[in-house]
């Protein structure tokens, strides 16, 4: 499958043809009130950004997708393995009120409940289940990548909701590719430790460094789960590459916005 570009009012976003099922999206920099170097459409609270800017930029992006903004569940991410069951006590969290959790992954069955996880090159990843009628958003840097979260997340969708594997569908949005993906021998020992030899295909050695196919190795963890080849959509653009779209941690440091994935379920009729 191929990603989907949209444009209203200057703001950008992407969507997989996957999910057109359920309500989500991908934001870029593009389309938000945020002044630099937070400009424009920066959609993380914390980093020294306007509040009122961000609220912003979430009500435009939020309005393009269809959902309501003062219900988004924002994930708070530490670089680990954790994956949150929400509900509607959730609506808000993150946004509106503190996060009394630390989750790298989100899911819920919960009608008009946006999930977010946020991405400055790492892997965001939207999962939904169209049978059991149940979403999930992971961050899956290069840390959680290794710890597994993706077939964590699987297994607590099917634990939680009944979800089987081979119904669920998966889009893997923009984060840095094997490009730009330049490492030491911890990422591909973390990575082979984790998948052994299915770990291989994803890591190239170019003199003393490694390019590492983050992607790549994400889609690997969803085979792994039980998700079918069909089933996985994966966004080829380069967060590194397309500063003009996205924030890169590599190429732009601390001083930076970070761009979102989001889903959320209707009301079932």
């Amino acid at each position: 499958m191929s990603f989907l570009t949209h444009e209203e009012n200057g703001l950008v976003w992407l969507t997989s043809p996957l999910l057109s099922g359920v309500r989500h999206g991908f934001s870029t920099r593009q389309g938000g009130v945020s002044q630099p170097p937070f400009d424009t459409m920066n959609l993380a609270p914390g980093r020294g950004d306007d509040p009122s800017a961000v609220q912003e930029n979430y009500r435009r992006f939020c309005g393009a997708l269809g959902m309501d903004p003062v219900r988004t569940v924002l994930s708070k991410q530490v670089h680990e393995a954790t994956v949150r069951l929400c509900t509607a006590g959730d609506a808000g969290k993150g946004l509106l009120s503190p996060r009394d959790y630390t989750a790298d992954a989100l899911i819920t069955r919960a009608a008009e409940l946006p999930l977010v996880v946020f991405s400055a090159d790492c892997g965001i990843i939207l999962l939904y289940d169209p049978v059991e009628h149940a979403i999930g958003a992971v961050h899956a840097g290069w840390r959680g990548c290794a710890a597994g979260i993706l077939e964590k997340t699987v297994q607590a969708m099917t634990t939680s909701f009944g979800s089987r594997p081979e119904n669920l569908v998966a889009a893997i949005g923009p984060c840095i590719q094997q490009c730009c993906f330049e490492t030491d021998d911890d990422v591909p020992a973390a990575m082979t430790a984790a998948l052994g030899t299915d770990a291989a295909p994803y890591l190239a050695r170019q003199g003393a460094k490694w390019h590492v196919d983050l992607s790549g190795l994400n889609r690997q963890w969803l085979l792994r789960a039980g998700l079918s080849p069909s089933h996985i959509d994966r966004c080829p653009l380069c967060t590194a590459c397309r500063p003009d779209l996205f924030w890169s941690h590599r190429k732009m440091g601390q001083a930076r916005g970070a761009q979102v994935a989001m889903i959320s379920l209707d009301k079932e009729h």
